[in-house]
């Protein structure tokens, strides 16, 4: 009986971390999306739920500590407890990445881009693949799931770089767009944080 509740409340935890991972997913896309579109609600809505993600960081931090209080999980459960609580610490980072996004989209709402948004948008979309992996290696136990990770982050980077490089371009030839190319650059970078996370 004792072990039942046990495993019950793991999958409980299991249960949130998806939800979480899931909304997380969902706060990157919709935040590249309300800067590629220049979309005030989204972005808003993006700031918005930023709230929900700290709360659902809260509960299953605290399900985590009661599992560990009063159930006593040993070897296996307790590793995976531990790692759960370090997972919702970067799930939550990576949520405050998005929020950042949301932020500069509403910022930069009102300009005409100095470049078409074409790696950023690739980013986010490898941003959001590696947060789906991640969760499932993590939930499955699946190492090499994982290590799948690796050649994403690594075309992350790649694209990062490429951004820089065009936007320090843009700088140097006109000091009038340093503004809104330092915002783009702050974009790539929560991106590249967000895949160094996962």
């Amino acid at each position: 009986m004792f072990l039942e509740s046990l495993e019950k409340k793991i999958e409980e935890v299991k249960e949130d971390l998806l939800k979480m991972g899931s909304l997380l997913q969902e706060q990157i896309h919709n935040a590249d999306l309300a800067l590629f579109n220049k979309d005030l609600d989204l972005a808003r809505e993006v700031i918005r739920k930023e709230d929900i993600i700290d709360q659902m960081h809260a509960d299953i931090e605290e399900k985590a500590l009661l599992l560990i209080a009063l159930k006593q999980p040993m070897a296996r459960d307790l590793r995976f407890i531990a790692t759960a609580l370090r997972f919702i610490i970067d799930m939550e980072r990576m949520a405050d990445h998005a929020e950042g996004i949301a932020k500069i989209a509403i910022r930069l709402h009102d300009q005409p881009y100095i470049k078409p948004l074409i790696d950023i948008p690739k980013m986010a979309k490898i941003a959001q693949e590696m947060v789906q992996i991640a969760m499932q290696s993590f939930i499955a136990g699946d190492v090499a799931l994982a290590m799948s990770l690796v050649p994403l982050e690594n075309e992350v980077d790649a694209l990062y770089t490429t951004v820089y490089n065009d936007l320090v371009a843009f700088m140097t030839r006109d000091p009038s767009t340093i503004d809104q190319a330092t915002s783009l650059l702050l974009v790539a970078g929560h991106l590249e944080r967000i895949a160094d996370r996962s």
